[in-house]
């Protein structure tokens, strides 16, 4: 039996949507949204990174995530400072950094939920299924 292409890919896009409303939903609970949470963990991972290399880690434009770190900065959770040439560096606030915790803390329970359905077993398949798939588009 082939397996149908297009369904996977159409099955794979519908998890994705799935796992970002969901986790958009709970993280609003607590005043962020998902892109919020991924701008302040790239930030965490990458600290004094560039606008640039948040923006790439994020999967977002450099003017789209401009946009989103003005609105991090206006609410105190995250600063830019002056870097090497015309380099703008980030990192996060007290503020920041509890904002961080907290979407940790609900996105392990809705992460626990949405895979649920799949055992450990399952689990890894599919993360080394999806780590194949992706070798080559990893953010550098």
């Amino acid at each position: 039996m082939t397996t149908n292409l297009e369904v996977l890919g159409q099955t794979i896009k519908r998890a994705q949507y799935r796992n970002h409303r969901t986790m958009d939903a709970a993280l609003h609970d607590i005043g962020i949204s998902l892109v919020q949470w991924d701008a302040l963990r790239a930030i965490e991972r990458m600290p004094h990174a560039s606008g640039h290399d948040l923006a790439v880690a994020t999967f977002q434009s450099d003017q789209s995530f401009g946009t989103l770190a003005n609105r991090l900065l206006a609410r105190g959770l995250i600063t830019r400072s002056a870097g090497r040439g015309r380099r703008i560096e980030h990192a996060l606030t007290d503020a920041g950094r509890t904002a961080l915790q907290e979407g940790y803390d609900v996105a392990s329970g809705v992460l626990d939920e949405l895979f649920a359905p799949l055992d450990e077993d399952r689990r890894a398949l599919l993360l080394d299924a999806l780590r194949i798939l992706t070798a080559d588009a990893e953010p550098s």
